[in-house]
């Protein structure tokens, strides 16, 4: 049945998951918030519509899953499980994460890798789309415990790996460090360095500002959509939430614009700041976290208040920017933002915002910037070290943070030139369409 059933409106859509991904709820929201923008595409596009374009693109080529055995430093065995999902591969390589946590399931990496599709489109670049990870929280181990997870977690990956084939980058819980012993695990195996992951280290073919580019790519994205609508993102206050590599190089590059960041975040609550972080602080938060990874409620300053077990969606603000996890922002938090004058949300995580939040914001005209366009730095500087991998010649940073910013204003112009509706622009339409456009062409030009 599932072979048969063609999705020609939303509820063949429904149907289609019911019988795929029935216990998938974050893959199916990642799906749905498509193709309502896509469906109505098909209608006016045989050559997509006999090839199965939407249908192929919701099945991953392929779902990789496999047992982590790892020792702790109590010698004792434990047991993980670890995934690869290639999603698709008719642009390029198969590019996207590896996370590391608790709540890292099929269906998380399903969305992910969904989501990275038409993310890595819009940059314009040679990238294909997956996502990995495993239900590992390296939070709670010692560096030699992550070290050893991440070499027995290698050991199953190598396989399915390259430089031609997929190139892994980072995520949650897969930092530098992480990356690190995933790199060196992979040349051990391989014999061989080759540019098979990125993210890496500026000493062993890693990239300038890679640790900075999401961040940073969120404000590029948003100064782009404000300058479209004739303002500029100084002097706005900006609630963010997370305190992790997203948000703190997001806050850090709000600052050097001359925005008002009051706000960062963590599972405990909320840092909240009435004057706004400076640039010195929120440097000194990211080393704390980095050396001590300590948690926000330890860090309060005397001119700062921790808001315990609360979001930053009770500030008032210009602009909120959920920096941390999927479906983090609810319809309540949505609300709160629209009731305080909130006139833009720009996502730094991927789809942080519920599908119930999302509409009361269309509802309200709040501009919503969807994380396939506004987070799309991390993987576009990933590609340039891809390229400088395959070189062998480096860029500086100044050149990595050019080409950042251009590969930004594309993606922005890109949503515009397929987004415009009643006189304004529809940024996650536009976002989808452009990314749908592009992998589409793709695969019919190479008869799949």
């Amino acid at each position: 049945m599932k072979e048969r059933l063609e999705i020609r409106s939303l509820s063949d859509l429904d149907r289609f998951l019911d019988i795929s991904s029935p216990h998938e709820p974050e893959f199916q929201q990642a799906v749905k918030e498509v193709a309502k923008s896509v469906i109505p595409l098909l209608k006016d596009n045989d050559a997509w519509s006999r090839a199965r374009v939407l249908e192929r693109l919701i099945e991953p080529d392929r779902i990789i899953s496999f047992q982590v055995a790892w020792e702790d430093d109590d010698q004792c065995l434990r047991i993980n499980r670890g995934y690869r999902v290639q999603t698709n591969n008719a642009v390029g390589p198969y590019k996207g994460g590896l996370r590391f946590h608790p709540s890292v399931s099929q269906s998380v990496l399903k969305f992910l890798g969904f989501e990275q599709i038409f993310k890595n489109s819009l940059t314009g670049l040679p990238l294909g789309a997956g996502k990995g990870g495993a239900d590992f929280d390296p939070s709670t181990c010692s560096d030699r415990e992550v070290m050893r997870f991440c070499r027995a977690y290698m050991a199953e990956l190598v396989r399915h790996i390259g430089e031609h084939t997929d190139v892994p980058a980072g995520d949650i819980g897969v930092g530098a460090r992480e990356i690190g012993y995933l790199y060196g695990a992979f040349v051990r195996l391989q014999n061989r360095n080759e540019g098979s992951l990125t993210g890496k280290g500026a000493s062993y073919g890693g990239s300038p500002l890679r640790p900075e580019a999401t961040g940073y790519g969120v404000v590029y994205f948003a100064q782009s959509v404000l300058a479209h609508d004739s303002d500029e993102i100084k002097d706005k206050v900006c609630a963010i939430s997370g305190a992790g590599n997203v948000a703190l190089h997001c806050a850090d590059k709000l600052i050097q614009a001359d925005a008002k960041v009051v706000s960062l975040s963590d599972s405990g609550g909320t840092l909240y700041a009435k004057d706004g972080f400076s640039q010195e602080r929120v440097q000194a938060i990211r080393r704390a976290k980095e050396e001590r990874r300590v948690r926000l409620a330890e860090l309060a300053a005397k001119n700062e208040e921790f808001l315990e077990e609360r979001t930053p969606w009770e500030i008032e603000c210009d602009l909120a920017l959920p920096c941390a996890t999927q479906n983090e922002l609810g319809e309540e938090d949505a609300d709160r933002l629209v009731a305080n004058g909130c006139a833009y949300v720009v996502e730094g995580a991927n789809m942080p915002v519920t599908a119930e939040a999302y509409s009361r914001f269309e509802q309200a005209s709040v501009t919503h910037l969807p994380g396939k366009a506004a987070n799309a730095g991390g993987v576009a500087v990933s590609g340039f070290e891809m390229a400088q991998n395959r070189t062998g010649k480096p860029w500086t940073r100044e050149q990595v943070d050019k080409s950042l910013r251009e590969v930004m204003k594309h993606i922005h112009s890109e949503c515009v030139r397929c987004g415009e509706a009643d006189g304004g622009i529809d940024y996650g339409k536009g976002a989808n369409v452009a990314g749908f456009e592009r992998v589409a062409a793709a695969m019919l030009a190479q008869g799949f």
